[in-house]
């Protein structure tokens, strides 16, 4: 039987998905051609430096000479900088079937910047599976997103108990994903008397995508100020999530200042109505997240939020800290992690 003929909008569609798949299919293999050739020149200038390893100065005289040579012939891509890029490439992915063609050399030169080889290897992956583009990896190394990662994952009383069972990792929980702090450059907004929590929200909801980003993995954006009335009182959750590696939806309610015990109460209303009303047969219990600008120890401390595995409370930075800043941080956290583990050890 003869096939209908196409209408035109038909045969733009196809031919426009036809030429589309060529170039992503060209662009690939320009791409895994390029890793290759680069890797190579970074192995031929390194083997060359070891055999002229007695020379003072010879790594920096045969890529300078090397690079005039080759910025004559081929142009100005293979300059001495990017030569020595090069070479970094070759030290720092010495196995070349270990390559990932799904990244390109610029994400590669971003990885190379990373010292700490555990970090490299998680920004490497990270970026293969959340499709990270060289401006998202560019930001979440910059924001220290593998330490606050870290940093995130303290379950005290969990971490101790793994310690001493010696057990293979536990199946993932929510402590797993939520950060704190969660950092909201992205937002460009100035703390200040006059922010409001709306504006807050809105500003989320607009940079939705940096949002998501600087959430984590399986994070998938539900609701905002999704309503719900409880025998004629109502409630509305500022933001809903469901994360697809947790199998649970993940509520954030958003807090301008201090975290007080009132707030706690809300969310644990919160969490019990969405559990009520939307969770599904399959769901993983229902988790909440106060995002707060100043979190009280304290309250933390003497509150359901110490021991609850579905309650967090996490701050916002609309700023990225310095170095330093992030640093404090990190050795914050590791000193109320031994002060847990003191007290688990007393506990015996």
């Amino acid at each position: 039987m003869e096939k209908p003929a196409l209408t035109f909008e038909s045969l733009w569609q196809a031919a426009r998905g036809v030429i589309q798949s060529a170039r992503a299919q060209a662009h690939r293999a320009i791409n895994s051609a390029m890793l290759s050739a680069y890797w190579e020149l970074g192995r031929l200038i390194v083997e060359e430096e070891q055999h002229g390893k007695e020379r003072a100065g010879y790594g920096e005289a045969i890529i300078e000479s090397l690079a005039t040579r080759l910025t004559q012939e081929f142009g100005k891509g293979f300059t001495r900088d990017n030569l020595w890029l090069m070479r970094q490439f070759y030290l720092a992915f010495p196995i070349p079937d270990a390559l990932r063609r799904e990244l390109t050399w610029t994400h590669y030169r971003l990885l190379m910047r990373v010292q700490n080889e555990q970090a490299r290897q998680f920004y490497e992956e990270e970026s293969i599976r959340a499709g990270w583009s060289t401006r998202a990896l560019e930001r979440q190394i910059h924001s220290f997103y593998y330490e606050r990662l870290l940093a995130s994952r303290n379950d005290r009383a969990g971490v101790a108990a793994e310690a001493e069972e010696k057990t293979s990792a536990l199946a993932p929980s929510p402590r797993d994903f939520i950060k704190d702090p969660y950092v909201l450059e992205f937002l460009e907004l100035q703390a200040a008397p006059a922010l409001y929590e709306q504006d807050l929200e809105q500003a989320l909801i607009d940079n939705l995508q940096q949002f998501l980003l600087e959430l984590g993995r399986g994070f998938s954006f539900v609701a905002r100020q999704q309503y719900i009335n409880l025998d004629g009182d109502e409630f509305r959750i500022d933001l809903v999530f469901y994360n697809y590696l947790l199998k649970c939806f993940v509520l954030f309610d958003l807090k301008i200042g201090k975290l007080e015990h009132k707030d706690i109460g809300q969310m644990d209303t919160y969490v019990r109505l969405y559990e009520d009303k939307f969770k599904i047969e399959g769901d993983n219990p229902t988790t909440g997240v106060i995002l707060c600008s100043e979190k009280n120890e304290a309250v933390v401390r003497y509150s359901v939020l110490n021991e609850s595995q579905q309650l967090f409370a996490s701050k916002y930075l609309l700023y990225l800290p310095s170095e330093a800043e992030l640093k404090a941080e990190l050795e914050r956290e590791r000193s109320l992690l031994e002060i847990a583990l003191a007290g688990s050890q007393l506990k015996k």
